[in-house]
């Protein structure tokens, strides 16, 4: 069982190192062909920044398959099975799309239209889910028309679900690896360690993604030097979906149940996959709570689901009073906590031990995620103890609507309310910038 992991590590360096070594050169062309769309009244950045990442991306997901296909072990899984390809072409008709709208900007109903397109061209060649495992049911097949509907719609909403979060320096890359390392090590077990083949072009997939952002989160970190755009998360999206399709709707849950010893077994296992139906919803349940919240948010404003606005969870995070790092690395926490408790539970669901440290770590996610709201403030004979930000001193003059101050006049700049963009969890930044002019209404 060595070589198959040490087959799928090059793979994954492999992926990383092209995506890295391409993103330099695609910032550059960025920069060149203008994909430095001006700054809009959601963003939390303050100096256009260019896109076109998923160039780079897509770049290591070819290099990806290309090595993979020629390894002693892995190239099974392109003979076997031509849901690599199925996932190729979908990739680049999304990817084309994302570029498209990266430079020139398409309408959110032609975008909607284009996603169903590539995940149609994956249903097609195979990539499709054939039947559902039921708890207390059983399996149920679908027909042909069932089962492309069920996928085109898993492929959207994963794909809107991981745009709809791309909206902090390193959010989308970093939550959709822990995401993906999370179901390479369910899909990884149930290939090699129950000897399911159905399994093996999901773990594939979740390796090359492992490998796309972790060779582009350098780049994507803050401050980010380079953003994915649509055409990046669009297709880091679609990779996350065809993973979820191939084992959720082509692995046999009565082959698994011969497998694992019995139907019980089998459901236990199957949990990651099959509850709720919808796998993405475990694996990146964090976007996919995003996109719910936002699609009510908007509809119950009379607003338009796809109109961007400052609502997402990143953006109440920093309302709160965190920085932006911080609150990547809160995002990333409830990620990785979802994700692999769900896998932890299918490997020994009769274990009260894993229960607890789920509930445990949720507590002291819940302490990380308010802590700004409880500053600690040192008694005035201590205070010249301690730091600035924990005195109770009161703060100079702030500045006026006319640019008046203590330091004299400011010009026309206006100060942005604490909490929007550069408050942190031990005070508040001054911030003299005025969005309102930066962009857009959106």
């Amino acid at each position: 069982m060595g070589q198959p992991v040490r087959e799928y590590l090059l793979t994954l360096c492999v992926t990383a190192a092209v995506t890295y070594l391409l993103t330099g050169p695609v910032r550059k062309f960025a920069i060149a062909a203008g994909a430095m769309p001006e700054i809009r009244a959601r963003d939390v950045h303050r100096e256009p920044t260019p896109r076109l990442g998923g160039i780079a991306m897509f770049g290591g997901l070819c290099a990806g398959l290309l090595v993979a296909s020629h390894l002693t072990n892995l190239k099974s899984v392109f003979e076997s099975s031509n849901e690599p390809r199925a996932l190729l072409s979908g990739a680049a008709l999304i990817w084309l799309l994302g570029v498209l709208d990266d430079k020139w900007g398409v309408d959110a109903l032609v975008k909607l239209g284009g996603q169903m397109i590539a995940a149609g061209v994956m249903v097609l060649q195979g990539l499709t889910i054939l039947w559902i495992p039921i708890p207390g049911i059983g399996t149920v097949s679908l027909t042909p028309m069932q089962g492309t509907l069920l996928t085109v719609a898993l492929v959207v909403i994963t794909i809107n679900a991981v745009n709809f979060v791309d909206g902090l320096d390193g959010l989308a890359s970093g939550m959709v690896c822990i995401a993906a390392a999370a179901f390479f090590m369910y899909a990884y077990r149930l290939w090699y360690g129950y000897g399911i083949e159905a399994a093996a072009p999901a773990t594939l997939f979740s390796v090359v993604l492992m490998g796309m952002c972790v060779g582009f989160l350098p780049h994507n970190m803050h401050p980010a030097r380079i953003f994915m755009g649509d055409s990046g998360s669009m297709l880091i999206g679609l990779v996350m979906a065809a993973g979820a399709v191939s084992i959720t709707g082509q692995v046999d849950p009565d082959l698994l149940g011969e497998k694992t010893g019995g139907v019980r077994e089998a459901t236990h296992a199957m949990v990651p996959v099959y509850i709720p139906l919808l796998l993405p919803l475990t694996v990146i349940a964090v976007p996919v709570a995003d996109l719910i919240l936002a699609i009510v948010r908007r509809t119950w404003k009379g607003q338009s689901p796809f109109a961007a606005d400052r609502g997402h969870l990143h953006h109440r995070l920093l309302e709160i009073g965190h920085s932006h790092s911080r609150a990547v690395l809160i995002m990333y926490f409830w990620s990785a906590l979802i994700a692999f408790g769900a896998v932890a539970y299918s490997v020994n669901n009769a274990s009260m031990w894993i229960v607890l440290g789920i509930v445990l770590l949720s507590a002291v996610g819940l302490v990380l995620l308010l802590l700004p709201r409880f500053t600690p403030r040192a008694p005035r004979w201590a205070e010249w103890m301690v730091p600035p930000r924990y005195r109770r001193s009161t703060r100079g003059p702030a500045v006026t609507a006319d640019g008046e101050g203590a330091g004299g006049p400011e010009g026309e700049r206006e100060a942005v309310p604490a909490g929007i963009n550069g408050a942190t969890a031990i005070g508040d930044r001054s911030r003299f910038v005025d969005r309102r002019k930066a962009g857009s209404n959106r």
